[in-house]
């Protein structure tokens, strides 16, 4: 992951586009926050999709018109289920509201993220949560912060101490990854102190670079919902990788971040 996140060169230009993008997500999180309160009906899966559909529309609205005047030769991935390799260049990496889901439910558990990433590497990200007024941020060499204070990760180096956490990365996946899933929630029961299981990915891994929990793994998942996260966990001081201990890339099909003292443990316990 030290290569995927080394420096780019550019970190004066992207500071002023960090300071942007922040403007950009704030914006389109008081958008989801007026539209927050109650439990949004649906009956079918299509109803669903409409209504994730229509908190997705209203945050990209100011979403991408703000973040294609910051770069305007930028690429846009359009669907933040998406993962894999980006092809060369520049691409805006977003998730408009990051656990839309729980946003229909009338659940606090949401965000709006936006990345920067350049020749598949992220150079900056924002997380606003708009509920608390929060904003997460991390830019390639400069550290991460909550707010302008520094973040950094737990000095845990016992598993068996450790808060560890879990997300399941879409609805519908196939049979094997859920049963991977299953697995490595059992084996964390065991090897863990308390294993926390939610979506989405995104707010457990900023908890991991408050230093909050020490431990989040998911297997399968998107660009969206993993770039913000393994930006902020690195530029605080911990660790990524693949659920093997191997280096994590948007292809990887397993996420693992970690403080530095419990990282091998964990990859030992995912590995059983």
């Amino acid at each position: 992951m030290s290569e995927l996140l080394q420096t780019t060169g550019a970190a004066a230009s992207d500071a002023d586009l960090l300071s942007g993008t922040v403007t950009a997500v704030r914006a389109a999180g008081s958008v989801l926050r007026e539209r927050f309160g109650e439990v949004v009906p649906y009956g079918t899966r299509e109803e669903l999709m409409r209504a994730l559909a229509a908190n997705d529309d209203a945050a990209l609205d100011i979403l991408r018109p703000g973040l294609t005047r910051l770069r305007p030769d930028a690429g846009w991935v359009e669907d933040e289920l998406d993962g894999g390799e980006l092809p060369p260049g520049e691409w805006w990496v977003v998730d408009p509201a990051e656990g839309n889901v729980n946003h229909l439910h009338a659940l606090p558990d949401w965000a709006v993220t936006a990345t920067l990433v350049r020749d598949n590497r992220p150079v900056l990200t924002v997380v606003h949560l708009p509920l608390t007024g929060e904003t997460y941020t991390a830019l390639t060499g400069a550290g991460a912060h909550l707010d302008g204070r520094p973040l950094r990760v737990s000095p845990t180096a016992d598993l068996g101490l450790s808060i560890v956490a879990t997300s399941q990365a879409r609805p519908d996946e196939d049979e094997e990854v859920v049963r991977r899933v299953g697995s490595s929630i059992t084996a964390m029961l065991f090897d863990a102190l308390v294993v926390r299981t939610a979506v989405p990915a995104t707010l457990h891994l900023v908890n991991v670079a408050a230093g909050r929990t020490d431990v989040f793994w998911q297997f399968a998942g998107a660009r969206a919902d993993l770039l913000p996260g393994a930006l902020l966990v690195t530029e605080a001081g911990g660790r990524i990788s693949d659920a093997e201990g191997r280096p994590w890339t948007p292809g990887s099909g397993s996420f693992l971040a970690a403080a530095p003292g419990v990282h091998a443990e964990a990859v030992a316990t995912l590995s059983r």
